[in-house]
């Protein structure tokens, strides 16, 4: 019986925790040169179902005790705008809006269930990474997309180098030398066959390099990941299910934070994430129109992404030439006369700023492409199941009126009116609280 502690950022996030005297079997033992030696050991339960019987059931609880009061303080409040609405119809107007929006949002979220494997079900897959000064995560990168529990003659993988100025194409170069050669002679993986590299002579941006990968792509289908970018072993196996719907277009998994641990900036981040593909990316999978596959993580047919690719490549906004928001931009060539939906159980890892400046560059930029591809999908979303029309439309206003409506009450109310926002924070917070105990409540983390 073992008795051990999950320290933070050694486990997937929502491991951590005391394990004490957990039933194992020792299995294996090695000696280590100084003397010390090493032992393999079996639980008799795995961690996840021992975690479910013993680990922070007290979080189930507070967690749906403060949901029940949020929504329930929320909605009070709401019902106040509408008696109010007369006085300041705009203000209120907006408040209703957002309000309903996001607990929409919400209860869709919960109705959201994954695709279930179909084991039979393995089609020919190309994961695609397009790399760009990423010599720190690009070998990590490539061996969670070799390691995946798929078919060996089913799946190949194909990097794409962007013309790197630092030692991205050497570290490339080694990790798939090193693969090579412990494949052995009999090579039982095949990595050879199935791992391969290209390097763009000039930098041409992010989109050539996926451009270059798709049609060097063998498989029907096409995984997208980043290069910084973690791919769970059960990943491709799990994003590829929906395609047997023959209408599919594309497939969104889920990004968790790699860095969770690293400051408080990064812990904010990984609620946030969480809550964008667990929540609202599967509000968006109920319906089967997500409006953005994300770039960590993301699955299309490749005859589809072919046959946008040069309006793709060649996109331009406002007289200018899109060179970011490639997902959202690909996702809407994809979602206009095609299906996308959302897969929880295809899991990658991803590492996210950890400074406020990076933060906020990385935010600005999202934005832009948010801002560009939202006008774009508005002018077709009406076509969608209704709900989901209205609630695109709804998620379209509310973020752009959204810097009036702060200025508005943290500025013009205190200085001319002589009154304190108190309504105005309260909301804020209950909106922030409901991310947070919607995670709670989700992961018990």
């Amino acid at each position: 019986r073992l008795t051990f502690e999950i320290t933070p950022g050694s486990m997937p996030e929502g491991y951590e925790m005391m394990v004490r005297k957990i039933p194992a079997t020792c299995v294996r033992e090695a000696s280590r040169p100084d003397g010390t030696h090493i032992y393999g050991m079996q639980f008799k339960s795995t961690l996840a179902e021992f975690s479910n019987t013993h680990r922070k059931n007290y979080m189930l609880a507070v967690a749906s005790f403060f949901l029940a009061v949020i929504v329930f303080v929320i909605v009070l409040m709401r019902a106040e705008s509408v008696i109010y609405f007369q006085f300041n119809r705009w203000l209120y107007l907006y408040s209703i809006i957002a309000a309903t929006f996001l607990l929409t949002r919400y209860l869709f979220g919960s109705f959201y269930r994954p695709t279930k494997i179909d084991p039979d079900y393995t089609p020919g897959v190309t994961i695609i990474v397009p790399c760009f000064n990423e010599e720190k995560w690009i070998q990590h990168t490539i061996l969670g997309c070799i390691n995946q529990d798929y078919p060996i003659d089913k799946l190949e993988v194909i990097v794409v180098d962007d013309c790197s100025n630092d030692h991205s194409v050497d570290k490339i170069k080694e990790i798939i030398e090193r693969l090579k050669q412990s494949d052995g002679d009999q090579k039982m993986y095949r990595v050879e066959d199935r791992l391969h590299y290209y390097v763009q002579p000039v930098n041409k941006g992010k989109r050539e390099a996926m451009a270059v990968g798709a049609h060097m792509a063998k498989h029907e289908l096409l995984v997208f990941v980043d290069s910084d970018s973690f791919l769970d072993p059960y990943a491709v196996r799990n994003i590829v299910q929906p395609f047997k719907d023959k209408k599919m277009g594309g497939v969104s998994g889920r990004t968790d934070v790699a860095n969770t641990y690293t400051n408080s900036l990064t812990k904010m981040q990984a609620v946030r994430y969480y809550i964008a593909f667990r929540i609202m990316k599967a509000a968006e999978g109920y319906f089967d129109a997500v409006t953005c596959l994300s770039g960590p993580l993301s699955c299309y047919r490749k005859d589809l992404v072919l046959k946008y690719c040069d309006d793709w490549l060649n996109q331009k906004f406002l007289g200018q030439r899109a060179t970011f928001g490639d997902d959202r931009s690909m996702t809407n060539f994809i979602l206009r006369h095609h299906r996308t939906t959302y897969q929880d159980t295809a899991v990658c890892m991803t590492i996210v700023p950890k400074s406020h400046k990076m933060f906020l560059r990385q935010q600005m930029r999202w934005k832009r492409s948010w801002l560009r591809e939202s006008v774009i999908a508005a002018r077709y979303m009406w076509k969608k199941e209704p709900f989901m029309s209205l609630s695109f439309y709804m998620g379209l206003l509310v973020p752009i009126a959204a810097p009036i409506i702060v200025l508005y009450n943290l500025i013009y109310i205190p200085i001319m009116h002589r009154v304190f926002p108190f309504t105005f924070l309260v909301g804020m917070l209950m909106m922030a609280l409901l991310m947070s105990m919607a995670q709670l409540f989700l992961r018990r983390s």
